[in-house]
Order: C-alpha cells, then sequence, then structure tokens
C-alpha cells in the first residue's frame, strides 16, 4: 500500500473514532466536576521553549528564533527550507508546537559556506522572527529543558474546585499521559500505524517516527492509567525501576526502603512504566508481570514495535509542574508552568476541569462546512 493510498484510507476514517484512541485513562484526583473552554484563541495557549545552552555565534548552522500564531511546525520547516533554497532534512527544531496556539521556538538551518543570513524579505503567514543567531551545531527534536506555558481557561463554572485542585497538582503532580494531540485527529496516527504493521509501506520518515511514537505512547498511557486503579501510582513496588530527577539515569528496586520512599517525596526519583521495544523489560516482580501482561493484551503494538527496531525505554509516570502561579477573573482562569520537555500541558488541565477545546469545535465545524453536512 503506497503513502497516498494510506492518506486517502486514512482521510475517509476521519469520520470513525480509532477506538483504542477512545479509551477513558484514570484520574488521580477524581474526575473534575467543573466545566471551562481551552484555546478560545490562539492567545490563549502560549508555550515558551527552554534551551538548556546559548548558541556559539558562529558555525554553520542559522538559527531563528520565532514566534507562531496558528502554524504548523512542520509547514514553517518547510516553508524555511524554500526560502533559503536548502532540502527540507537541513532545517531542524527542538520540539514539535501545536498549531492552535501562540509558541515561540527555534529553528536551525544548515548552511555550509553560505553567510545567507538576510531574512528581510522571509514573509510566513503566522510567523515572526523575534532573533537570529549562529551556532556550531544543529537542533536536535528533544534538545529542550523544557517549556513554559501560558494558558487562559475561560467559562468556568467553578473556580473555587480548580484552586483546590492547583494546590494538590502543584504538591504531588499529576500522571505523566501522553496528550491527545500524540494519536492525531480521531486516533488517526493509532490507525496509520496498524496499517504499517499490516505491511503497509510509509516512505516519509518522520510520518513512520509520527505512528510508531502514537503507539508507543498508548501503550505507556495504559501501564500508567493500570497503576492509579490499583492504587499503585503514589508509592514505588518492589520490582519497580526508578529514574533520577533532572536525568534520564534509571535503576531498579528489589524493595522498597526507607532512603527510597524519602527520596520519592521529595522529587528526587521517580516511578517509571516501559516505553514499549526489543529487550527483556528492567523491572521484576509484580510490576514486571504486569507490564508483560499488556504486552499480550496488546501484541500486535509490541511487535510491530519491536519489528521496526524500537528498543525498551522507560519513561517517568509523574510530572510536576514547576514555576506555578494562578489567577483569576470573574470566570477566567489564568495558569502559568514550566513542564520538562515531552510532556503535555493538557494533562494538567484534565486534572483541573472537564474543559472543551475550542479549536477541536472550530476545526469540527468547518469540516462540516466543507463537507456539505449539517
Amino acid at each position: 500500500m503506497s503513502d497516498n493510498n494510506i492518506e486517502s484510507q486514512s482521510q475517509s476514517q476521519n469520520q470513525s473514532q480509532n477506538p483504542l484512541a477512545k479509551t477513558e485513562l484514570a484520574y488521580l484526583y477524581q474526575k473534575p466536576d467543573s466545566e471551562g473552554m481551552i484555546r478560545s484563541t490562539f492567545e490563549d495557549f502560549k508555550v515558551f521553549e527552554i534551551l538548556p545552552f546559548e548558541f556559539s555565534g558562529e558555525g554553520e548552522h542559522l538559527v531563528l528564533h520565532i514566534r507562531k500564531t496558528g502554524a504548523n511546525t512542520t509547514f514553517v520547516a518547510r516553508q524555511l527550507a524554500r526560502y533559503f533554497k536548502v532540502k527540507d532534512a537541513l532545517v531542524s527544531y527542538a520540539g514539535l508546537k501545536d498549531r492552535n496556539a501562540v509558541t515561540e521556538q527555534y529553528f536551525s538551518i544548515h548552511l555550509p559556506g553560505k553567510p545567507a543570513d538576510d531574512i528581510s524579505t522571509l514573509n510566513i503567514e503566522g510567523v515572526e522572527v523575534l532573533a537570529k543567531y549562529r551556532h556550531n551545531k544543529k537542533l536536535k527534536t528533544g534538545a529542550l529543558s523544557g517549556n513554559r506555558f501560558e494558558l487562559v481557561l475561560r467559562n468556568v463554572t467553578d473556580t473555587d474546585d480548580i484552586y483546590r485542585r492547583w494546590v494538590q497538582v502543584c504538591k504531588y503532580g499529576v500522571p505523566n499521559y501522553f496528550g491527545e494531540q500524540r494519536f492525531g485527529i480521531n486516533g488517526n496516527n493509532l490507525t496509520r500505524a496498524q496499517q504499517m504493521f499490516a505491511g503497509a509501506k510509509i516512505k516519509d520518515k518522520k510520518k513512520r517516527g509520527f505512528y510508531l511514537s502514537a503507539v508507543r505512547s498508548f501503550l505507556f498511557n495504559q501501564l500508567v492509567h493500570q497503576r492509579i486503579e490499583a492504587n499503585a501510582f503514589s508509592s514505588p513496588q518492589a520490582g519497580d525501576v526508578m529514574m533520577m530527577s533532572g536525568s534520564q539515569s534509571v535503576f531498579a528496586i528489589d524493595d522498597v526502603t526507607a532512603d527510597i520512599s524519602e527520596r520519592f517525596a521529595r522529587n528526587d526519583i521517580d516511578i517509571t512504566a516501559a516505553m514499549w521495544g526489543r529487550g527483556q523489560v528492567m523491572t521484576s516482580l509484580n510490576v514486571a508481570e504486569q507490564e508483560l501482561a499488556l504486552a499480550q493484551t496488546f501484541s500486535e503494538y509490541c511487535q510491530g514495535l519491536e519489528t521496526f527496531g524500537l528498543k525498551q525505554e522507560r519513561r517517568r509516570i509523574r510530572l510536576m509542574p514547576t514555576d506555578a502561579d494562578i489567577s483569576q477573573k470573574d470566570d477566567t482562569v489564568t495558569l502559568g508552568f514550566t513542564l520538562p520537555a515531552g510532556s503535555f500541558a493538557t494533562t494538567i488541565l484534565r486534572e483541573l476541569l472537564n474543559y472543551q477545546d475550542a479549536s477541536e469545535i472550530r476545526r469540527t465545524e468547518q469540516y462540516d462546512e466543507n463537507s456539505g453536512q449539517q
């Protein structure tokens, strides 16, 4: 099956949700009663990338710090490649950012032997260049220390409940779920992954990566969900694999000592769950049994990931916001917080209120209008 066939088949499925994407995930603090709206405007959802290094000031890579509004990251990257007359592969970025937002992020363009820093005629819809730098290395995916979020929640029905939940979230964290955007519209990234596993050929390397990542993310979410359901989210278990704070270093524990419990309580270490791939699970005892049971339940997904060469990795199951603040005016609540790279602001929001996403409503309305449906 060709890429084009995959695309047309997926488009025909846009109105039928992938059943796995509809799986309800457990809440840590029970499902909120308060309701509200997010992304009423692009400016209601702001994201600012935080880099862990400074630019060298020289080198073959031109780095642009941009502010984009209502623009897709990959679209901007393609437009930059056209402007500088280079292949798409020579434009890179540290992280994908939501289209339905105002985001400040960095793009690098590899221009070996080219002093083409003139951006006076660069004109991309929704894009403003804030600064430019020279650097001796390309920006690599994931080369962020984190992201700062400034979010506005509108039409909130119970602001007092949000304040109460906010205190819990900031003190104890939330499940580190992958957000719904990881799975594509109506879960289509999972559907396309299933097609790949069945033999469909996807030439675009980035698309393959999106689909494989969606599967891994789904499986990880299920493991976190199961721990919450088993009342095992907020305390380490014998057989767990722990991750050091501020790094990806991990170590296994055979027993939960007083030292382990104390370090976990002060956020020095975190419990992890499997990011599925080839190799043996790092956990042991009952924790390993639970991860292996998931692999049996979703054997198609796990075998598919292994076939495509992904290896076993770990991800922390708890997400802790930092530098957090909250303010309110009438039924509007404004939040500010910082999250480590690779985490999702929507996982914070889902524990605070039962929200509607105005961008999804607009997308559905546009589809109905364009398709002639009522």
